[in-house]
Parts: structure tokens; sequence; C-alpha cells
């Protein structure tokens, strides 16, 4: 993978240095031995299910929680042992976290306030920032008189007022209503880019990951599975954990036979995987890589006919935009597979419970992972 540019042009710096950081709690291990580079204006989400230590690391990164071994290093600074108060940075919690008592101006001078400068400045400042967030009239009113996404805009307002080379936001969306989140993580995203300022999200939702972040962490139990753009996560998964964290995946369990693999009867075409004959193994593929043969339009990579195979429509799902379609063939023993079709392709090609199509797997979109260890 290229690394970040500023301006389409040179390489960025690097701004926030992670190194070897390991994080215990008693006998249980948070974070393990976790490095990680950030660049200056980069906007970057540490991605995972609960409990897999993305808050840990944004806790420590902050100096809230104080690493129990490893380094870190802002703007070339090392910054391992600082308290809070003596980092570069502004913070938006999940709750917002606003002063109830203080109306919107002074929950945003707040942090001016406490640097002692002049009330001119501090006017101008405030006036501007809320006026950045697109809240100009909203000053003299109290959180408790504001929306959540309100809130949420004069506590992202708070954290900028002091100019911070960093931005951490911790699930900061989380707690709006989907309509107020899918539009305000577009307008922070914008924001995010006027402003240049170096960002790191927590999140465990995928959608937010994926149109937010210039890069993704993707978090399991303490470790980093993969680092890499929204597209690079999504289309070339490293572990079968990324795989199937990210988006819709089906998976099937098989065996490796010769260059190719066995689910259940069927032999398939697959991807480079570099497992010995053999060796069990999943296969995946994601629903919106299976094509429907016949369909208008249809393309194929390959135009090969060695993973195409008939398959019984065993249910399907009306999603808006396209139906999710489930499909099975005795051959391939347990396993189902949902494929995603459009409308169109639905209606052209007649498709509907107790019909049989066929289908092809494209051999280039079908992964191949060492099969699941027990736990």
């Amino acid at each position: 993978m290229t690394e970040p540019t500023t301006a389409g042009t040179s390489p960025a710096q690097v701004y926030l240095k992670i190194d070897r950081l390991t994080k215990k709690f008693g006998n249980f291990t948070a974070l393990d031995d976790v490095s990680l580079e950030v660049y200056e204006g980069e906007f970057i989400c540490f991605l995972g299910p609960s409990g897999c230590g993305k808050t840990t690391f944004l806790r420590a990164i902050a100096g809230l929680d104080i690493q129990t071994s490893g380094l870190v290093y802002q703007d070339g600074v090392d910054i391992s042992a600082l308290p809070p108060s003596e980092r570069d940075f502004g913070i938006v919690f999940q709750s917002y976290a606003l002063f109830p008592n203080l109306t919107s101006w002074k929950n945003v001078a707040f942090g001016l306030e406490n640097q002692k400068l002049d009330k001119s400045r501090i006017a101008a400042r405030v006036t501007e920032l809320l006026e950045l967030v697109g809240l100009p009239e909203q000053g003299n009113k109290y959180p408790a008189q504001l929306s959540g996404g309100q809130q949420q805009r004069i506590a992202l307002a708070r954290a900028l007022a002091t100019s911070p080379g960093l931005l951490l936001l911790d699930e900061p969306l989380s707690a709006l209503d989907a309509k107020v989140r899918g539009h305000l993580r577009h307008e922070m995203k914008l924001l995010q880019r006027r402003l240049g300022v170096t960002t790191v999200m927590v999140t465990h939702d995928q959608e937010e990951a994926l149109t937010m972040a210039d890069r993704i962490v993707v978090m399991n139990q303490g470790v980093i599975e993969q680092v890499g753009t929204p597209t690079e996560i999504y289309r070339e998964p490293d572990t079968l954990f990324v795989a199937d964290f990210i988006g819709a995946m089906n998976q099937a369990e098989g065996r490796i036979e010769g260059t190719g693999i066995t689910i259940g009867e069927l032999s398939f075409a697959a991807r480079d995987h570099g497992l010995a004959d053999g060796a069990s193994i999943v296969a995946a593929i994601r629903p919106e890589d299976i094509v429907p043969r016949g369909a208008e339009g249809e393309t194929v990579a390959n135009g090969s006919s060695a993973n195409r195979i008939t398959v019984e429509i065993e249910d399907m799902e009306f999603l808006g935009s396209f139906w999710r379609v489930s499909l099975q063939n005795p051959a391939l023993g347990d396993t189902r597979l949902l494929a995603d079709m459009s409308i169109n392709a639905v209606r052209h090609m007649d498709v509907e419970i107790g019909s049989s199509i066929e289908v092809e797997l494209p051999a280039d979109r079908l992964w191949v992972f060492p099969a699941k260890t027990p736990a």
C-alpha cells in the first residue's frame, strides 16, 4: 500500500507513532504489542467488535489510561508519560460530556478561558467555531435545549477550540438516530478535510468507518488484524476475521485439492492461497460477487465456466435497492449461499422461490483462508 499524500503530491509526514503498546488490566491484556503510524492530516478509524481494545487504544493515546509498556510519539515528541493536560489533543465522547450548567457559547469557550486569553479573542474564536459547525444562533442555549445532533456539534466545536494538533473521537455518533448520524458523519468528514486536523476515531459501525476514514485499523482481541484504505479492507481482507467482520460474506468449509478447492462434492478455482494440498479451509465470497448467468448486462471476469453451478432459489429478501437471494445445491452439502441481485436482474430472469438459475463464483473473488481453530 502506498503512503498517504498531502495535496496529491508528496508523501505525508508521520504525526502520531505508536510503538509496541501494551495495556494490561490485571491478568487481562487489552492491548498486545500494538504498533501504528498515523500521518499528518489523516482521518483514521479504529474498528472492531466490543472488547477488542479500540477504546483502550484511544485512551492510551490521550493519556487517560497509561499503557503498561510501549511508547507514544506525537509530532516527533515522546508523550508516553505525559498527563492528558499536557498532551495536544481535543476529544469528543459518545455521551457529548457537555457542561449542563453552561450555555453552548460557554461550553465552547471553556478551554480558551482556561488558557487565559483575552475576551475579544475568545469571542472571535467561539463565533468562528459556532459558524463552522452550523450553529451560529444556538450560543445562548443550554445543552438540554439542543437536539442530540446539535449537542454533538457543540462538543466538536469545544474540542476544536484550542486548535489541537490531534482530534480524538470516541464513538461520537452512536447515540444519534440513523438519519442524523448519516448527515453528521458527512459534515464531520468535510470539516476534518477543511481543517486538516489529524483525527483518530473509534467506532464499531462498519458503515461509519468505510465512509469517513482515509484508513481503517481493524482490531480483534487486543491486536491489529489489518490496516488499509476502506477499499483495501473490504476488497482485500488479510484474514477470515476481517472478511467476516466487514460487510456480508458467505463462508463455506472445504479443503484444498490440487490448485483448486472442494466444497461438498464440487470443485472450484479460487484465489492464490499458499495452503497445502488436503488442508481444511474456509472459502469466502461476498453476496454481490456471485454472478447470476443470464442477467441483463452481466459481466464475468474470466469468461470461464469452471465455477458455474445450478442452484435453487430457497428464499428471497427484499432490501429496497436489491434482492438478497438464498441459494442451495445438494452437492454443496450444508452450505447455503447468499447472492445480491439487482431488481432488474430478478425481473429479467423471472427469479422466484423454488426456481433454478445458474450462477458463477468468479475465481478472483473466491477467497481461501485456513480453517478456524476450535476455541
